[in-house]
């Protein structure tokens, strides 16, 4: 699926005009249908087959979710992406139904929803429906007139307030008066009028191309108990304790009255003043259940129960990426067992249809954000996370404008502003080079290069010292907070760019592009010192603070513009200042590793992250260093990848983790261990010091080779177990 998904995007850039296409199946919807925001709809086919073939896949798009149930056995829960690959394409899964068939009658049902709506994350087709195509040997199951489809009337809208204008979503209501019940099931008594093509062609100017998923459909579980609950009969709500922050939809079983409206939201409902989606649920006569399918995330869910109404039963399903958390980073010290723990939970929850800033306020792919959860990435989830990295790299490269310029969120439907800083971390060392380098794949690599290039040397400009100038953009955001260098962290990130579209070049044989990008670098490195260096510290002439930028030092330190005899004055520097937000903070302790201040780096992170972790009811790590903005925001967790990389010492030496280097730095600490998964199994670190001594534990995938620094020992090792000791 992956190479044909790449093999599409590449013919998106030679020719969007055609539509040419292999389907057969047609746009249907419900012959009311409005196209009217937040619209559900029901669609029912009962296919006749003499023999199940060996395999039977479907291919299914919708605008813009739907729920899939064959033989009245639920198959998809939440399919469907928010759309677009491109500005003007669509999305469709592939799903194996043939395990759900027999012989005889089967019946295929959908639920679907349709947003309407504009959001950061989501570019509206303007019409809701469903294109279904099942084929293999003489089965062929096609969406068209022969299906049977009704809107779904007992969904609305909650009404004020409305989910915040980033978000495509809307409040789902739904009325228990007019439920269909068990309309997906085969002896459903639901009889819905005929079903109205739309459109005869599958790929077309409303859907543009049809563009294979290019993640794993996401996981569900069945309905869960809560871990508490308690009731507070002044307000009357119902608290529901998860067991952690997860993406969850809401259950309940009642016994009420009918007309009772029963409110479910989460305690992250309000991010500030800007509120984001919750449901309702109107009560019928008699003991009933409903669950509502637009997902929301928290520690616990709130149910507001009426006078009245009898609750039975509160459940919930959780749902999310079909990833794992695989790594389990311990060490002899409370507070980072527990802020790597809070981290990689905060990752998880910020990735459904891409990697979002945060699940609640916005579900928008920032690609600062972004760029920090690919390094995260890697220290923390299985290969199957490495999937939406791809999806955003090729939607970033595919959005972008007709003047080289991108932008990010993507895709967006109502946002359309570049950060520059932003673009230049994405594309540059630190986001799409560490997706190359560390899963080994550069497929990605050809397809976006020249745009890429594009973008780094035909929007920015270049002056007499080598450097990119400082632009406005759309919004010209370099971190959150203050004491910010602009131009000098422009420079910076700019050189770390040309670093990695260097080695992309390399691999792609464009030699004149490596001359031109040699020649830029030199000349940048030549000067950096000349332009930026104060005596004391580095800053551009247009930073008009008296306290330096910590951010803007240690990215001349991990771009390798500062020469070593400029750390121990940046140290200085860095003692001191403290303006860093969450995102640019990791790259503060990276750089401490580098110059050999471990020690102080774990100090400095815990009293940066004190105050995050002093709130024992949360489970996740937040937008800022304090409450005030999403408590979810995984660009915070980027102590992952410094226990990993720094503190255990693990980091590829070739893609892929071919080779690897184990070189840690305990900075202080006497007992830590990982585990991360790559492309060729696990690698495994424990390491104990015991006085003088340092023992190591170290599993080397099959394949691979491994580099140990102990001490001033240096051991090479082929796959196996090992157990290492060295003195200081």
């Amino acid at each position: 699926m992956r190479n044909k998904f790449l093999l599409v995007f590449f013919v998106l850039m030679v020719s969007t005009a055609s539509f040419a296409s292999t389907w057969t199946a047609k746009w249907i919807q419900a012959a009311d249908c409005k196209n009217g925001v937040n619209t559900w709809q029901v669609f029912r086919k009962t296919v006749n087959l003499s023999i199940v073939p060996k395999q039977l896949m479907a291919k299914i798009s919708v605008d813009s979710k739907y729920w899939l149930w064959v033989n009245g056995r639920m198959v998809v829960f939440e399919g469907g992406l928010k759309r677009g690959p491109s500005p003007t394409d669509s999305y469709y899964d592939e799903v194996n139904i043939r395990p759900y068939l027999h012989k005889g009658a089967n019946t295929i049902a959908i639920l679907s929803l349709y947003y309407g709506k504009e959001g950061f994350s989501h570019k509206s087709s303007g019409h809701a429906g469903l294109l279904f195509e099942a084929r293999a040997g003489n089965v062929s199951i096609l969406s068209d007139n022969s299906w049977n489809a009704a809107i779904y009337k007992a969904y609305g809208r909650v009404g004020n307030p409305e989910p915040n204008m980033r978000l495509c979503e809307s409040n789902i209501c739904f009325d228990g008066r007019k439920d269909l019940g068990a309309w997906y099931a085969p002896m459903s008594q639901s009889h819905f009028p005929k079903a109205k093509v739309f459109s005869s062609e599958a790929e077309n100017s409303t859907f543009g191309k049809l563009v294979a998923r290019p993640i794993p459909l996401f996981k569900f579980s069945g309905l869960k108990d809560y871990v508490k609950q308690t009731f507070d009969s002044k307000t009357r709500i119902l608290h529901c304790k998860l067991p952690y922050n997860a993406q969850v939809t809401p259950y309940i079983k009642v016994q009420a009255q009918a007309g009772d409206t029963i409110d479910m939201r989460t305690e992250d409902y309000y991010v500030g003043s800007e509120p984001s989606v919750r449901g309702a649920y109107i009560t019928r006569n008699g003991v009933q259940e409903y669950e509502s399918y637009g997902w929301m995330n928290g520690n616990e869910v709130q149910y507001r129960i009426p006078a009245g109404v009898k609750v039975l039963a509160v459940k919930y399903r959780e749902s999310g990426y079909d990833t794992k958390i695989v790594s389990d980073f311990k060490c002899n010290d409370s507070f980072f067992n527990e802020l790597w723990k809070r981290s990689v939970r905060t990752l998880y929850v910020n990735m459904r249809d891409t990697y979002f800033d945060c699940p609640d306020r916005e579900r928008a792919q920032w690609w600062g954000d972004v760029t920090n959860d690919i390094q995260e990435n890697f220290y923390t989830l299985t290969p199957t996370s490495w999937q939406i990295i791809d999806k955003g790299i090729n939607e970033l490269m595919n959005w972008q404008r007709n003047d080289g310029t991108i932008f990010a969120p993507v895709p967006a439907g109502n946002w359309d502003k570049e950060l520059p800083v932003q673009m230049l971390m994405s594309v540059g060392w630190y986001g799409f080079h560490t997706q190359y380098y560390y899963s080994g794949d550069s497929s990605f690599v050809a397809p976006v290069y020249d745009r890429v290039h594009k973008y780094l040397h035909g929007v920015w400009k270049i002056d007499d010292a080598g450097y990119a100038q400082a632009r406005d953009g759309g919004w010209s955001w370099a971190d959150w907070g203050d004491h910010i260098d602009l131009s000098l962290l422009t420079a910076e990130w700019y050189y770390l760019a040309l670093k990695s579209e260097k080695d992309f070049a390399r691999q792609l044989n464009k030699d004149e592009d490596m001359k031109t990008i040699d020649k830029m670098m030199n000349l940048m490195k030549e000067n950096f010192d000349k332009h930026f260096w104060k005596g004391d510290n580095y800053r551009s002439d247009s930073y008009k603070e008296s306290e330096s930028d910590d951010r803007a030092q240690a990215m001349a330190v991990l771009s390798g513009l500062a020469s070593p005899d400029k750390y121990p004055a940046i140290l200085q520097v860095l003692k001191k200042s403290h303006f860093a937000s969450p995102l640019m903070e990791m790259y503060v302790q990276q750089a401490l590793f580098k110059m050999g201040q471990g020690e102080f780096a774990l100090q400095r992170a815990k009293e940066r992250y004190a105050k995050m972790l002093s709130y024992p009811d949360q489970t996740t790590v937040f937008e800022f260093w304090d409450k005030g903005g999403s408590i979810n925001h995984a660009w915070t967790s980027g102590m992952t990848v410094i226990f990993g990389q720094e503190v255990c010492g693990v980091r590829p030496t070739s893609p892929g983790f071919k080779t690897f280097e184990v070189k840690p730095d305990l900075a202080g600490l006497t007992q830590v261990s990982t585990n991360m998964q790559t492309k060729y199994g696990f690698i495994r670190v424990s390491l104990k010091k015991e006085g003088e001594q340092t023992n190591l534990m170290l599993t080397v995938p099959k394949g691979t080779r491994a580099s140990v620094v102990l001490g001033n020992k240096v051991t090479k090792l082929e796959s196996g177990t090992y157990n290492l000791s060295s003195k200081d």
